[in-house]
């Protein structure tokens, strides 16, 4: 609904300054500050003072006096306040919101009928995925979601780096050693940290043997290198056979975020279908490209970027930007977008495919990156899958589980007493807030400012942070079991509701209730704003808000006390269902459970 009133208020204003011949352009549109009762506003005042000759404020009166409100749906007034113009809802407008959000759906945007590939962690399959990069599963696949939520057709995919010399490594490795070559047990009972033994035994021994016993291992780890580059199908089946394990843990490890992906694409694939191929052709065809240091490079300096990108190695060999390029090309053939999410450390890499890209032709429209920061832990401790040190995602989670589960044993300690939750109950409310609280954590921050993981900011059920929101809609569970009406349904599909009566909202008239209203309204109009910025952090803002109105209406209006009207019950009834729904949805986006009772 907020959608369709700003969408209003654009139309009346345009009809106002066009009448006046002003300019239409800059509409000065804004939410106004939480001070001003109205829902939308507009400096346009300010932009026209000059050209019409008077000060802003009464620039402002004279464009308020020109809008017809009688030809408004939901708009009820027009006011100004100094130079600003300021709309308030109508009615009708509150109406309309509080019917449509009941619905499950809410929130969500139409069909954009507009493909995008969401390309996010595509960490190297060479061990455990670590704290360090779990940034980008968890922003990934916010913005998977937040997309989804928009209106576009997305696919989720990792792209699995199984051609470069750490895969190589990897593979010499486990099939040189054995089991009684390895010096330590594996960390956990799972594929990855049982192989990524192998890795690090085979970085350990290149560091350390004598160079015959160096030289004779390099040249078997280039020959498996060489044999990709030439579409050997028995190299691809070695290095395959450890890949695909890792990979397999790496999902595991993923899939408790959860973090799912709808396509893993291989690099060897544009090795073997030709397209690498085809793509050096074309690179060495480029003014650009030229030949030094024993190597094929382009020299981008004349587009602003200093450093030179090697496409192919004097052995022919191509390199992981190479690949990169012809993946690219494969997206834009199948994608009307692709976004990608990327370190801060994949900057260049990424300004040097983009600027090659457009080189060789193709729209670099189409291409978006998400550029995001590291996660740290206090300590500053190191994340190297290579020495076999630092702190694994899977630690990470289950320590949030461990402290969410006390915190729940500590808070909920009399329903405990009294049977009303059992084990299952309490460690399913485990899961949701502490998997929840690192989710929200990472996701709530802009992506390009580095954060410091803080356990007791993350848990704080009274800060704004996952469990804060979370609460929320636990309670609103709460409120509607207590009514006898079942929350996982829509409330229009349920008798014991009038629902005229709960879609009046002139029923809702107490400040609290037309603030949880209005914020309600915006929801969608969130979710497009966050979708145009690939910003999901927005969300993660819009929650926070969200639940500061909704425990100021808890607070001031009872919805089930013996004393309250039964129209007005019916109203509130309405509104806490319309929360619930707002609640539940934002979180999803954000990757973040919805408990129904904690």
């Amino acid at each position: 609904m907020f959608r369709a009133l700003r969408a209003e208020v654009e139309a009346a204003l345009e009809t106002a300054l066009a009448d006046r011949d002003f300019p239409t352009d800059d509409l000065g549109i804004e939410e106004p500050p939480d001070d001003v009762e109205s829902v939308l506003a507009s400096s346009v005042a300010f932009r026209l003072a000059g050209e019409a000759g008077a000060p802003p404020p009464q620039v402002a009166e004279e464009i308020a006096d020109a809008i017809d409100v009688d030809d408004l749906t939901y708009v009820s007034e027009v006011g100004t306040q100094g130079p600003y113009l300021n709309f308030l809802p109508s009615d009708a407008y509150l109406a309309e919101t509080l019917e449509t959000a009941t619905g499950d759906e809410y929130g969500a945007l139409e069909d954009r009928e507009e493909s995008v590939v969401v390309e996010h962690t595509s960490a190297n399959p060479t061990g455990p995925v670590h704290v360090g990069r779990a940034r980008n599963p968890i922003i990934g696949d916010a913005v998977g979601n937040l997309l989804d939520y928009a209106g576009y057709d997305v696919d989720r995919h990792y792209y699995v780096n199984d051609a470069g010399r750490q895969v190589a490594t990897f593979t010499w490795a486990y099939e040189t050693f054995d089991e009684d070559d390895l010096e330590e047990d594996p960390e956990r009972d799972r594929i990855e940290y049982d192989l990524v033994r192998y890795y690090r035994k085979g970085n350990a021994f290149l560091e350390n043997a004598d160079d015959d016993a160096v030289a004779e291992a390099e040249a078997e780890i280039e020959a498996i290198m060489q044999g990709l580059e030439d579409g050997d199908e028995e190299t691809y089946e070695r290095i395959s056979e450890v890949v695909d394990q890792v990979l397999s843990g790496m999902k595991a490890c993923l899939g408790r975020l959860p973090a799912e992906f709808d396509e893993f694409v291989k690099e060897t694939r544009f090795m073997f279908d030709g397209s690498t191929d085809d793509l050096v052709d074309r690179l060495q065809e480029l003014d650009e490209a030229v030949y030094e240091e024993d190597a094929w490079q382009l020299d981008l300096e004349e587009h602003g970027i200093d450093k030179k990108m090697v496409f192919l190695r004097a052995d022919g060999t191509t390199l992981y930007t190479t690949r990169d390029l012809a993946h690219h090309e494969w997206k834009f053939e199948n994608y009307d977008r692709a976004v990608t999410v990327l370190g801060e450390d994949h900057k260049l890499q990424a300004d040097q495919l983009r600027q090659t890209l457009d080189l060789l032709g193709n729209d670099v429209d189409q291409l978006e990156n998400v550029i995001f920061s590291w996660v740290n832990l206090p300590g500053g401790l190191g994340m190297s899958t290579r020495e076999g040190t630092g702190v694994d995602l899977d630690d990470l989670l289950d320590e949030a589980i461990d402290r969410a589960r006390q915190e729940v044993e500590d808070r909920l300690d009399d329903r405990i007493r009294d049977d009303e939750l059992d084990e299952d109950d309490i460690e399913r409310i485990a899961h949701q807030v502490g998997i929840g609280a690192v989710r929200y954590d990472i996701v709530s921050k802009q992506p390009t400012k580095a954060i410091t993981f803080e356990w007791d900011q993350a848990l704080d059920f009274e800060a704004q942070s996952a469990p804060y929101v979370q609460y929320v809609h636990a309670r609103c569970c709460g409120i509607l079991e207590e009514a006898g009406l079942d929350p996982a349904s829509d409330l229009a599909t349920q008798a014991g509701i009038d629902l005229e009566a709960a879609a009046d909202a002139n029923l809702l008239d107490a400040p609290e209730e037309r603030d949880l209203l209005e914020t309600i309204a915006r929801f969608p109009a969130a979710v497009e704003e966050a979708a145009d910025d690939l910003e999901p952090h927005q969300i993660a803002t819009y929650t926070r808000e969200f639940a500061d109105r909704f425990n100021a209406f808890y607070r001031e209006c009872p919805v089930l006390a013996d004393d309250v009207d039964p129209d007005v019950r019916d109203a509130r009834l309405a509104l806490v269902a319309a929360s619930k729904h707002t609640v539940a949805n934002a979180l999803s986006i954000l990757g973040v459970e919805a408990p129904r009772s904690m």
